[in-house]
């Protein structure tokens, strides 16, 4: 069958025979983007791609205008990857495959600009005439479809071969991606995606990619572990004998070490001359340090309580959180500000896991979603919300309006 044919592949099946398929993708592409009838429908997320891009109007020809961003711009895209700290571990485990002789290495940010490309040198030459090169925007509002910009859309791995590609001067392609989560909050840092000559494509790419972007996520945990081992030997050690509280975070907000307060896991990126609340030591102020921040009382009264008003009655519904008189708003979801109204409800007791899913799905089959809710939520308001219960943190008085 076509339409799924490039989708399938596994290390036991038969190489397809891969021009005849190219043929047949060329006359289903060249039939849905004039409006004809194909002589099979293209597969589902291949169809939903190309139904965007009809919808913005892109010229499957390859009239479509490139961008490319500045070297200063890559530089600093660059600087702020996670995926600087593994491109060079994924680079030598994928090029180093058999079938590296033929196809690149690309690797994008979460925007789809390419911020490293690698690998065969006649493919190299061959993506230079497409506008296939570092600095590039390949989202599909760029390019068209394609497996970076399309699994940036669709949020999971996608392979694309020949005609699959809504530009026809992608056919001569093919390309597997992989999008890259955060192993510590599963944010989106980018795509990992192989491409080569349409002909060469081999059952095994796919694999090869998704297992270099898992070992590239658990290389990224591994990482972060040993930055927040090292700055919690070193604070604890630079703190040790103060009675003031503190908290020593990275600078993604995960917590290092922590002495007299009440945060458990990560807060909100510190920024300079903003300060921010922490259970148990009220408003705190960032001071730069190496390899993250330290925050302390901002005025020396750590401690004060922290009021908080959960107010339904406006839409959207917000919380308001005051530790010294200038209350910090913050907007709610729908599903957020049932969370906060559970939580509050439940006063000190708490709230479990299974039970807020049965409030708020009428079952308790929920977990996962509830805890991924909570998980984002005390992102948002900082770690006022402690766990196993929920409940608010010791020193937070809240109430419902």
């Amino acid at each position: 069958m076509v339409s799924g044919a490039c989708h399938t592949y596994t290390r036991d099946m038969p190489q397809p025979d891969l021009a005849h398929l190219a043929k047949d993708l060329s006359r289903i592409h060249d039939a849905v983007i004039t409006g004809g009838s194909p002589p099979e429908q293209p597969r589902a997320l291949v169809k939903r791609s190309w139904d965007r891009m009809l919808r913005l109007g892109l010229d499957p020809a390859g009239g479509n205008h490139r961008i490319v961003a500045a070297e200063a711009d890559v530089q600093s895209r660059r600087h702020r990857s996670k995926l600087r700290l593994i491109v060079e571990e994924m680079k030598s485990v994928l090029l180093q495959a058999p079938e590296a002789a033929t196809f690149i290495l690309v690797v994008t940010d979460a925007d789809g600009v390419i911020l490293w490309r690698d690998g065969a040198a006649a493919a190299r030459r061959q993506a230079d005439g497409l506008g296939f090169v570092e600095g590039a925007h390949w989202s599909e509002s760029i390019v068209g479809t394609n497996a970076i910009g399309t699994a940036l859309a669709e949020e999971a791995p996608v392979q694309l071969f020949s005609a699959e590609h809504f530009e026809s001067a992608q056919h001569p392609w093919y390309c597997s991606a992989v999008p890259v989560h955060d192993p510590n909050d599963g944010r989106l840092l980018g795509v990992v995606d192989i491409s080569g000559p349409a002909l060469t494509l081999h059952p095994t790419v796919q694999s090869l990619v998704t297992t270099a972007v898992r070992l590239a996520e658990a290389r990224l945990m591994i990482h972060q572990q040993e930055r927040l081992s090292s700055l919690r030997t070193r604070m604890s050690t630079v703190l040790r004998g103060s009675r003031s509280p503190a908290l020593v975070v990275d600078d993604d907000g995960w917590v290092a070490y922590q002495q007299g307060v009440q945060a458990r896991d990560r807060i909100e990126v510190p920024a300079p001359d903003r300060t921010i609340l922490i259970p148990g030591a009220g408003l705190c102020l960032p001071e730069r340090i190496a390899g993250g921040w330290l925050l302390q009382p901002a005025s020396g009264d750590g401690g004060r309580q922290v009021a908080v008003v959960l107010r339904q009655s406006v839409q959207p519904a917000v919380v308001e959180i005051d530790s010294n008189g200038e209350p910090l708003t913050v907007p709610l979801t729908p599903r957020r500000a049932q969370i906060l109204a559970a939580i509050t409800s439940a006063g000190p007791t708490g709230v479990s896991a299974s039970e807020l899913s049965l409030k708020l799905y009428g079952d308790a089959d929920h977990l996962v979603t509830v805890r991924a809710e909570v998980s984002r939520l005390r992102r948002s308001i900082g770690a006022l919300i402690a766990t196993q219960p929920y409940r608010w943190a010791e020193g937070v008085t809240a109430r419902l309006e």
